[in-house]
């Protein structure tokens, strides 16, 4: 699935500020916490943890994949 402009300022928001960019991305919730922690203790740790909050949510986004075809079903 190709980036799109929002998936770009995404990532752009989670290295110039990862807290942000995993509340964005998750909302407030552990995600959240655990970044704002790792941003506190090294920048770097909380940049990576951002961008795999990223990538964790761009692979489970429903939609028709390659591999993951969605399907209705009619009670």
């Amino acid at each position: 699935m190709p980036f799109t402009a929002s998936d770009i300022c995404k990532i752009i928001l989670a290295i110039i500020l990862p807290p942000l960019g995993v509340f964005l991305e998750r909302g407030c919730n552990a995600d959240f916490f655990i970044n704002i922690l790792l941003t506190i203790l090294g920048y770097i740790p909380g940049i990576i943890h951002a961008l795999y909050v990223e990538r964790r949510a761009r692979s489970s986004s429903p939609g028709i994949e390659a591999n993951n075809i969605a399907t209705a079903t009619l009670s």
